[in-house]
């Protein structure tokens, strides 16, 4: 199986409560199930044709494709369904009807086929929160090799909290750079830490992941990171 997703969709989603699944099978595909570069155009084809009359029925959003054994399928959340099925029918038995073409209509109001059966379990939305600053990063000239000095910002309750989690990063080779306390903030106690590492994704995703996990279990609040643009020139 293949998927392609729209990550985005775990930060911001529409209020869509029904998800839509329609695919057909496509003819030109290789041993493993998968189409090969003309069955991948039959499966645009497929794809367009299908997408004109959702259009036209109700607000939807694509959220992502599937291919499996030589099959193809589109996922969508819509906001009405609502004759939807008769519709899509129409235009699968005139113009697919040789394909096995699939039509399933669910009620999913808490998106729960998007987050439990295609979004990768090793993704969340901070993931997606360190892939924005990396490309930006990237945009100004960086290219994210070698160890460098990152920053990072945590937030407690209170001071007893802070200094165990300071104790702890001291340990783990951590500066500790600054505290502050914010009146403002539900978890008032600042801690400013930091380390050099390396911030290709996967690095950087497992060190934040560690901070988040650590300060939360200390009542804490993970806040983001920073470094500075290393320009490649």
């Amino acid at each position: 199986m293949s998927i392609s997703l729209d990550l985005s969709l775990d930060l911001d989603r529409p209020n869509y409560k029904n998800m839509l699944i329609v695919g057909a099978q496509f003819n030109k595909c290789l041993k493993n199930g998968f189409p090969t570069e003309d069955g991948l155009e039959d499966v645009f084809t497929f794809s367009d044709s299908t997408a004109i009359i959702i259009d036209k029925t109700t607000p939807n959003k694509l959220v992502g494709f599937l291919t499996y054994q030589c099959m193809g399928f589109d996922v969508f959340y819509v906001k009405d369904t609502v004759g939807l099925r008769d519709e899509l029918t129409k235009v699968l038995e005139k113009n697919f009807s040789n394909r096995r073409p699939y039509i399933e209509i669910r009620r999913d109001k808490s998106w729960d086929y998007y987050r439990n059966y295609l979004y990768p379990r090793d993704f969340s939305a901070e993931f997606l929160i360190d892939q924005d600053y990396l490309h930006d990063l990237v945009l100004q000239g960086d290219d994210l090799k070698g160890l460098r000095k990152v920053n990072h910002w945590l937030y407690f309750k209170n001071v007893e909290k802070r200094n165990l989690f300071g104790k702890k990063m001291k340990k783990l080779d951590f500066s500790l750079d600054s505290i502050a306390y914010k009146k403002d903030k539900a978890l008032p106690y600042e801690l400013t830490i930091s380390r050099k590492d390396s911030i290709v994704p996967i690095s950087v995703y497992k060190l934040t992941f560690m901070l988040r996990s650590f300060s939360a279990s200390m009542s804490g609040q993970y806040d983001g990171w920073s470094t500075e643009v290393i320009s490649k020139d």
